[in-house]
């Protein structure tokens, strides 16, 4: 038996704000020294948009895109001087997580199954951003204790494609029913993996059910 767990809201408590404009105000005057000038409002509407019209673009059902894309092109736009925007690209994406987060920690109650369950194979399927999602997990110290972690940014799309749960029953080597999958949302961790044939619990369901 294997076991997928969600990442935000399942094994780590986290709390962003990507829409004050303070968020986008600290990495404006971050990126001044990184040799990029555009004022904060400017840079919420413009990565706003750049966001949708990617998303747009994508021709998914589920889309997702790759943030430090997205900055690499606004960083590239707005040079003062000569900069490396692949480099810039991901530096910035870190940056603006940094400016957005408001709260990350553990959720005890969570890590303690992944205790339990430390015997089988264990992965994540998260709609997330590697470019930070991954950092975030290391130094919460999830990232090493799972076989294999999947974002969605990895892939092009999102929960709850089903092509996502699929890449992950790959990576275990594991058909549908040999797998639990563990998340907060009702329809990406539980409807959705139902629907392939694997077995899902609501997290709460999960904490009750194995006495975490």
């Amino acid at each position: 038996m294997g076991v997928l767990f969600d990442c935000y809201g399942t094994l780590v408590d986290i709390l962003t704000d990507e829409r004050d404009i303070e968020t986008y105000r600290c990495l404006s005057q971050w990126l001044i020294y990184q040799g990029v000038r555009i004022a904060p409002e400017d840079l919420r509407n413009l990565y706003t948009c750049r966001v949708s019209e990617a998303l747009e673009l994508a021709g998914e059902p589920h889309p997702e895109v790759r943030v430090e894309e997205i900055f690499a092109g606004i960083c590239a736009e707005h040079a003062a001087w000569e900069v490396d925007t692949d480099r810039l690209g991901v530096e910035s994406a870190r940056a603006f997580r940094a400016a957005s987060l408001r709260r990350l920690g553990v959720i005890e109650r969570s890590k303690r199954l992944l205790d339990l369950f430390s015997a089988k194979k264990t992965g994540v399927v998260s709609n997330g951003q590697r470019v930070f999602s991954e950092q975030e997990m290391r130094m919460l110290e999830f990232y090493d204790r799972l076989g294999f972690v999947i974002f969605s940014s990895d892939l092009g799309y999102q929960k709850p494609d089903p092509r996502i749960y699929a890449a992950a029953l790959g990576r275990m080597r594991l058909s549908a029913p040999e797998v639990l999958f563990i998340g907060d949302n009702p329809g990406n961790d539980v409807d959705a993996p139902r629907r392939l044939g694997m077995q899902a619990l609501h997290v709460e369901e999960a904490w009750v059910r194995y006495g975490v």
